[in-house]
C-alpha cells in the first residue's frame, strides 16, 4: 500500500531506477538485471485494487512484528538484500518506497538544506544543561520531520532527507589530538551519558506508538583515531577499560536513553573488526547492555573488513561475517554480494531475514506504512524549520556553551562606550567555521566581529584586521567582491543538473555569492535538479601567488583560463550535504592585468550555493593588524582552529595537523606570533578562542588577562561572544575536556590504555582542568549532606547549598566527584558522578539535590562481571575536577 499521498506509476518506477543508477558506482552495473527487477516489479505479481482486503503488513490493526514478518516473507532473497543497503530502492507490488537510511543530526538536522545550527556537540557539552540538550534535540527532530515529509511530498527520497539520524557520537574524547572529539560530549562517560540520554529522548520522541526520528548511538565501541589510519587500525585495549571508559555511556544511551540503531566501527579491537566482531556486537552491545534496536555499518566499513583489515578474503565473505555479527545494515553497497553469500553457502537466507526484519520494524515504527493523518510527528508543519523560537534557542545554547577560562582584575566585560575596539585574528569574520562539521546550512551566521559589530552599535567604531593566516600554507578565503570582476558575470541556467540542453535563460551579476538554501534560482526548476554555469573575468589587484576556489553545496567544477582548477568530490555524485571549500593550487598572478573563470554547478539534494572566493597575497597582515590595534581602546583576538584543520580523515597537510588529527596542542606558529606582537603594544587584550578541541596555551595563559573559549558556536555564535564580552550575558560554561599544558602530558595518540588521559588517570596540573569555567559572579558550597554509610547496589542522596556570593545574577554548575580511598593502581583517581546547573540571582542560595548513583560504586571483576565496590570513598562537592570545595568520607558495606 503506498503511503498516503502517493502513487506508484511506471514512470516513477523508471525513476527509481533512474535514482539508484546514479548512486551506485559503476562496479555495481552487473547487477542491473537484479535491480531492473526490484524497480519495475515481478510481472507475476499484481497490485491490490483499493477494494481488495488488505494484507496483514497494511493493516495498522496488527502487532508490528506480525506485519513485518508477514511483508518480508513476501520478498525474494534478492529483494530482501536490497533493503539491506543505505539506498534502499522501492519494491514497488509490495507498496515498498525508496528509502535513504543516511541522514545526519549531531547538533541540526544537517546536509538537507535550511536548518537551525546549534553549536557542535563539544560546545553543547560544555553547557552541562541535560534539560537543554533535550530542547535542542527536539528542535533537531520537529525540523527533521518536517523537511522529510516536504521532501517525500515533492517525490524526493535522497541522501540527508530520510528520519534515521546518524547522531549523537558518544565516543569518549580520550586524546586532544582527535580531529573528530568536537563531535563527541567530551572525556568523561558519565558527563557522555548523561547528555546523551536527553540527546536521545529528543530526537525519538515520547509516543507510544510511533518513533519521532532513530537515534543512532556511534561509533560503537572503542573510536578515537588516528584518522588517517581508521579503516586499517586495531585499538588494542584492555578489557577493564573497555568496560568502565569506552562502554558506560552506551550502556546508559542504551538503557535510558533507549537508542533503536547503533553504529559500529571502522577500526578493528584487539584484532577484531568492529562491524563483524560478533562478541562486541551480539555478546556485549545486545547481551551485556541490552540492545533491541537494529545496526548499521559506518561508511564502506564492510568493505575495510576484507580490504583493508584482511580478515577474510572477499566481499561476500565480509557481508556474511558482518550480518552473522549483528550489522544489520551497510552502508555502502557491500551487502549486495550477500546473494553471492547464501549461494557460496557463508551465510544463510533465514540469518538475512533477522536483519531484514528488525530494519523494517523501525520503518514501521516510524510510521512509514501508515495513514499519515495517524502518525502524529507526521503533522508538524514545514514552517517550523528556522523559525524565531529555534533560533533564539540556538543563541540561548551559544550562551550556555560559552567558558570563561581566566579574568584576571575583572578584565571582562568590557564596556559598551569605549570608542574603538580592534577585533583581529583569522576566526573574526569567518561563518563557515561557525558551523563545526555534519552541519546544516543556517538562514543567517552571525561572526564575532558582526555580533561584535551589532553590540556596540553606530558610537563605536569596530575595526578588522586578520593578522595572519589560519596557519603557514592554510591561507584565509574570501568572497571574490564585485570591483574585482570586470564587467557583469554571465549566469547561464539549465532545467538538469547535467547543464545538458538549451539553456533555459540567462542573467547578469556583479558578484559570485549565491544562496538559494533548499529552493532553486526560479519557481519554474526542480530545486534538485537544475544545474547553473557563471563567466566572467578577474581583475587581480595584488601580483604574487593567489589561491582560487569555491564554497559551495552543489556538484562544481571551477574553470581558469580555460583550464580546471577546483572541483568537488564526493562518494554521492560529487556533491555536498553542507558548504565545503574546494581550492586551486597556487596561481601567479599580475595586478591589474584580466583572468577569465566559468563555474560549473549542478544540483541534486539538500542546499544549492555557490562562492567564489580567493586567497590574496598578503604579506601585510601583521602590519595592518599591528596598525588597527595601536589606535583601539580594546583588542579582541579571535584566534583558534577550523574544521578545515580538525575533523573526519582530511587531506590536510600543514605543520601541527595530519590527516584530520593534531600532532601539537598549542595554536599554529602564526597565530601565536600574532598575539605576542599585539600583546607587546601594551593594549587590554581579551583573547577568544574557536575551536572543537583542546588547546595548550601557557603562554597566552601567562600573559593575556582574559581568554574565553567559544568552540564552533553554530550559527549565533557571534551574537553570544559579544552578549559575553560586553556583560549582556553572564558565562556559565564548563570545560568538557581538560586543557593540558603540553602534548607531553599525553602517551602516543595509539595509545588506547587508560594511564594519564582525561582527569580521571592525569596526576599532573593541567592547564585548566575538566569542569573548570569561571563567571562575572561568585559561588560558595555550604552544608553538604549525605549518609555516613550506604549499602552495596544503592544510589546515596545527597544534599548541598549553593549560594551566589557576587552581585551579578548566574549559574553555577555543581559538580560532584567519587575517589576510592583504596583504589587499586590502574582505577580512576576521581569520577563525575553528579552535577546539576542551577540559576541563582545575586546573593541568593538554594538547596541542591544530588544522587550517585549505584554504578558509581561498581566494577569489573576478574571475569568482567560488574560488581559492587565496598570500602571507604571521598565525595566532593566543586565547580571544576580539581576544586574540593566540600568533602564527606562515604562507606560502603
Amino acid at each position: 500500500m503506498p503511503l498516503a499521498g502517493e502513487s506508484h506509476t511506471y514512470l516513477q518506477r523508471i525513476y527509481y531506477f533512474h535514482f539508484l543508477t546514479y548512486y551506485l558506482p559503476m562496479k555495481l552495473l552487473h547487477r542491473l538485471p537484479l535491480f531492473v527487477s526490484l524497480c519495475l516489479g515481478l510481472s507475476a505479481c499484481q497490485e491490490k485494487s483499493p477494494d481488495a482486503s488488505l494484507p496483514p503488513y497494511q493493516n495498522p490493526a496488527l502487532p508490528i512484528s506480525e506485519r513485518v514478518d508477514d511483508l518480508v516473507g513476501r520478498m525474494t532473497l534478492a529483494q530482501k538484500v536490497s533493503q539491506m543497503t543505505n539506498a534502499s530502492p522501492a519494491i514497488d507490488f509490495l507498496g515498498i518506497p525508496a528509502y535513504n537510511w543516511w541522514s545526519e543530526g549531531l547538533h541540526g538536522m544537517a546536509r538537507a538544506g535550511k536548518a537551525t545550527v546549534f553549536p557542535q556537540a563539544i560546545g553543547m557539552a560544555a553547557t552541562w544543561d541535560d534539560d537543554l540538550i533535550f530542547d535542542v534535540a527536539t528542535v533537531i527532530s520537529d525540523e527533521t520531520r518536517a523537511k522529510h515529509h516536504d521532501f517525500v511530498r515533492k517525490g524526493k527520497r535522497f541522501l540527508y532527507q530520510g528520519l534515521t539520524l546518524w547522531s549523537p557520537n558518544i565516543n569518549i574524547f580520550r586524546d586532544p589530538r582527535w580531529g573528530r572529539g568536537q563531535e563527541t560530549y567530551g572525556e568523561d562517560p558519565f558527563l557522555t551519558g548523561s547528555l546523551a540520554v536527553p540527546f536521545i529522548k529528543g530526537l525519538q520522541g515520547d509516543d507510544p506508538a510511533y518513533l519521532k526520528t532513530v537515534a543512532t548511538i556511534k561509533h560503537f565501541a572503542v573510536h578515537n583515531g588516528p584518522e588517517p589510519e581508521r579503516h586499517e587500525f586495531d585499538a588494542i585495549v584492555g578489557l577493564k577499560d573497555l568496560r568502565e571508559t569506552y562502554l558506560p555511556q552506551f550502556r546508559m544511551a542504551v538503557q535510558e536513553g533507549h537508542a533503536y540503531s547503533a553504529m559500529c566501527a571502522y577500526n578493528r579491537i584487539n584484532g577484531e573488526p568492529c562491524c563483524g566482531s560478533k562478541s562486541l556486537l551480539t555478546c556485549t552491545l545486545k547481551g551485556e547492555l541490552g540492545f533491541d534496536g537494529f545496526i548499521v555499518s559506518d561508511c564502506w566499513a564492510i568493505t575495510d573488513i576484507w580490504k583493508f583489515h584482511q580478515v577474510v578474503e572477499t566481499e561476500a565473505e565480509a557481508a556474511a561475517m558482518a550480518v552473522k555479527a549483528g550489522t544489520d545494515l551497510s552502508c555502502g553497497e557491500e551487502y549486495l554480494s550477500l546473494v553471492e553469500a547464501v549461494e557460496k553457502g557463508y551465510i544463510t537466507e533465514a540469518e538475512i531475514d533477522v536483519s531484514v526484519k528488525r530494519l523494517f520494524k523501525a520503518r514501521f515504527k516510524l510510521g512509514m506504512f501508515d495513514p499519515i493523518e495517524t502518525v502524529k510527528y507526521a503533522q508538524i508543519p514545514y514552517n517550523i524549520v528556522d523559525q524565531p523560537a529555534n533560533q533564539a534557542l540556538a543563541l540561548k545554547t551559544a550562551r550556555e556553551s560559552m567558558v570563561l577560562l581566566k579574568n584576571d582584575n575583572q578584565t571582562l566585560p568590557l564596556k559598551k562606550d569605549l570608542k574603538k575596539v580592534a577585533v583581529i585574528g583569522p576566526n573574526s569574520d569567518q561563518w563557515l567555521m561557525l558551523l563545526g562539521n555534519y552541519n546544516g546550512v543556517p538562514s543567517k551566521a552571525v561572526t564575532p566581529l558582526e555580533g561584535i559589530t551589532n553590540k556596540l552599535g553606530a558610537n563605536t567604531e569596530v575595526v578588522f584586521a586578520q593578522g595572519s593566516e589560519y596557519a603557514e600554507g592554510l591561507p584565509m578565503f574570501y568572497t571574490v567582491p564585485a570591483n574585482a570582476i570586470s564587467g557583469p558575470i554571465k549566469a547561464s541556467y539549465f532545467n538538469n543538473s547535467k547543464l545538458e540542453g538549451d539553456v533555459l535563460y540567462t542573467e547578469e551579476i556583479d558578484a559570485l555569492d549565491v544562496n538559494w538554501n533548499d529552493g532553486a534560482p526560479r519557481e519554474d526548476l526542480d530545486d534538485d535538479n537544475f544545474g547553473v554555469r557563471w563567466e566572467g573575468q578577474i581583475t587581480a589587484q595584488k601580483t604574487g601567488y593567489h589561491q582560487l576556489g569555491v564554497i559551495t553545496t552543489c556538484n562544481t567544477q571551477l574553470y581558469f583560463e580555460g583550464k580546471e582548477v577546483a572541483k568537488t568530490v564526493y562518494h554521492f555524485g560529487d556533491e555536498y550535504g553542507d558548504p565545503r571549500l574546494r581550492k586551486s593550487e597556487p596561481i601567479h598572478l599580475e595586478a591589474g592585468k584580466t583572468y577569465s573563470f566559468k563555474v560549473d554547478a549542478g544540483e541534486n539534494y539538500a542546499d544549492a550555493m555557490v562562492q567564489l572566493v580567493w586567497a590574496e597575497p598578503k604579506p601585510d597582515l601583521m602590519k595592518d593588524a599591528l596598525a588597527a590595534a595601536r589606535g583601539a581602546d580594546a583588542v579582541i583576538m579571535c584566534m583558534g582552529l577550523t574544521p578545515r584543520m580538525e575533523g573526519e580523515e582530511m587531506d590536510i597537510k600543514v605543520d601541527g595537523f595530519n590527516g584530520g588529527d593534531r600532532t601539537k596542542l598549542g595554536l599554529p606558529a602564526a597565530q601565536l606570533d600574532l598575539i605576542k606582537a599585539i600583546h607587546a603594544l601594551g593594549k587590554p587584550v581579551v583573547l577568544v578562542l574557536l575551536n572543537g578541541s583542546a588547546l595548550s596555551i601557557p603562554w597566552e595563559n601567562d600573559h593575556i588577562p582574559a581568554i574565553l573559549e567559544a568552540w564552533y558556536p553554530g550559527q549565533a555564535g557571534g551574537t553570544a561572544i559579544a552578549d559575553v564580552l560586553f556583560g549582556d550575558y553572564n558565562p556559565s560554561g564548563k570545560l568538557p575536556v581538560t586543557f593540558y599544558k603540553s602534548v607531553a602530558d599525553l602517551p602516543a595518540f595509539i595509545d588506547y590504555h587508560m594511564t594519564t588521559q582525561t582527569y580521571r588517570f592525569f596526576k599532573g596540573e593541567a592547564l585548566y582542568p575538566f569542569g573548570h569555567g569561571l563567571s562575572y559572579s561568585t559561588f560558595g558550597f555550604a552544608d553538604l549532606s549525605l549518609p555516613a554509610e550506604s549499602k552495596p547496589g544503592e544510589a546515596v542522596p545527597v544534599k548541598v547549598t549553593v549560594t551566589n556570593t557576587g552581585s551579578v545574577d548566574g549559574d553555577e554548575v555543581v559538580q560532584l566527584y567519587v575517589a576510592n580511598k583504596n583504589r587499586p593502581a590502574d582505577a580512576p583517581i576521581k569520577n563525575l558522578a553528579a552535577f546539576e546547573r542551577v540559576h541563582l540571582k545575586a546573593g541568593e542560595s538554594k538547596t541542591v539535590e544530588l544522587t550517585i548513583r549505584k554504578e558509581a560504586f561498581q566494577t569489573f571483576d576478574a571475569e568482567f562481571n560488574l560488581v559492587n565496590v565496598p570500602g571507604e570513598f571521598a565525595i566532593s562537592i566543586g565547580n571544576s575536577s580539581a576544586k574540593d570545595d566540600l568533602r564527606m568520607g562515604l562507606v560502603v558495606r
